[in-house]
């Protein structure tokens, strides 16, 4: 037999059965976009961190005070008045005895107490309750909203898309916090309801998924499959629903991140200034404006409710800033290089 570049026929089958093989177990072990999405989420540790943290606090809140109809474990409540001990003073000590501390002891009032002798950590887990179900509320109705806006002015382009973003324009001018203060305001004197008001600031912060999305639509109509789609005579819902949105969902689930972090920052900031949450109900940012003035003289009433605040903020903001670099790694790259650009120390030129 005559070789192939030094190659016998039977060499070449072995070769190819060896490839065969190869491509085989590559198969095997390919993965799913989800579960790549998933292992490059969990490398991010600021973002693991973040989520530890969030259910955390979450599962203490929730379930240290109760929730609605069911009991929580914790023995005091937010509505019993008492006795004030030692000035209100927190009994919560994390500082061990060989450091110079009093010891690691919860006490009867970790938190402290407020100056009608209510438990400042019952207030204070349930301001947080109310503070997440804003947040998460808010941040589904703005999802759906900005996702199906900027989806419908994106596909349609036209006449539907100039009407519907220059609706986004409209409130992207008037200032967030005037627009959300007066509509919440009145939500909250209709109902007085935490939903009510989450549902009105849902409806004021749609504005910049709703860009976001347009601009992924923009650029995916013109994708074959959408082409194909149209030729097979699949209904315009379909087409948006089952074959556009799926595409676009690393910005809507990034972004929805986002937003649930910003509006438990505007719920406190509105709370705060008394367009928020109203009394009997609580939140964290209706607790700092009531305690607002005994910042110099019992600084724990506010200190505790503004931290929940930063971390609950901080760890939902990280965990978004994971899930970005998870659906698009481009983002991690370029932030790598960035870093070792910043730390490159200066090559020294050679003379000629």
């Amino acid at each position: 037999m005559s070789n192939i570049n030094g190659k016998t026929p039977e060499n070449l089958t072995s070769i190819a059965e060896v490839e065969d093989a190869k491509l085989a177990a590559s198969t095997e072990q390919s993965k799913s976009q989800s579960r790549i999405v998933f292992e490059r989420f969990i490398k991010h540790k600021p973002a693991m961190i973040s989520s530890v943290v969030l259910v955390i606090i979450t599962v203490i809140a929730f379930t240290s005070v109760g929730f609605g109809p069911l009991p929580g474990w914790w023995k005091q409540s937010y509505l019993d008045a008492g006795t004030v001990v030692n000035g209100g003073k927190p009994t919560l000590s994390l500082l061990p005895t060989w450091l110079g501390g009093s010891g690691l002891a919860i006490g009867e009032h970790p938190f402290g107490q407020d100056s009608v002798g209510k438990d400042y950590f019952a207030l204070v887990m349930n301001g947080a309750q109310k503070s997440i179900v804003i947040g998460l509320v808010v941040g589904l109705v703005a999802t759906f909203l900005g996702a199906v806006i900027g989806a419908v002015a994106g596909y349609f382009r036209g006449w539907v898309d100039e009407v519907l973003m220059r609706i986004t324009d409209l409130f992207i001018v008037i200032p967030l916090l005037v627009l959300a203060a007066v509509l919440g305001q009145i939500a909250g004197r209709s109902s007085g309801s935490i939903f009510a008001l989450a549902l009105v600031l849902g409806l004021v912060t749609w504005t910049g998924l709703a860009r976001l999305v347009r601009g992924e639509i923009l650029s995916l109509r013109e994708r074959e499959y959408v082409s194909a789609a149209q030729a097979m005579g699949s209904r315009t819902s379909r087409v948006i629903f089952k074959h556009l949105l799926p595409n676009t969902i690393g910005v809507i689930v990034v972004n929805a991140t986002f937003a649930i972090a910003g509006a438990i920052l505007l719920e406190s900031s509105l709370s705060f200034l008394g367009f928020g949450v109203q009394p009997p109900e609580s939140s964290l940012g209706l607790l700092i404006s009531q305690y607002q003035n005994a910042f110099m003289t019992r600084p724990w009433l506010f200190w505790w409710p503004g931290m929940i605040i930063v971390v609950i903020a901080l760890a939902v903001n990280f965990l978004g800033d994971g899930l970005r670099d998870a659906f698009d790694p481009r983002q991690t790259g370029k932030r790598r290089r960035r870093r070792a650009g910043l730390f490159a120390l200066p090559t020294r030129k050679e003379k000629p």
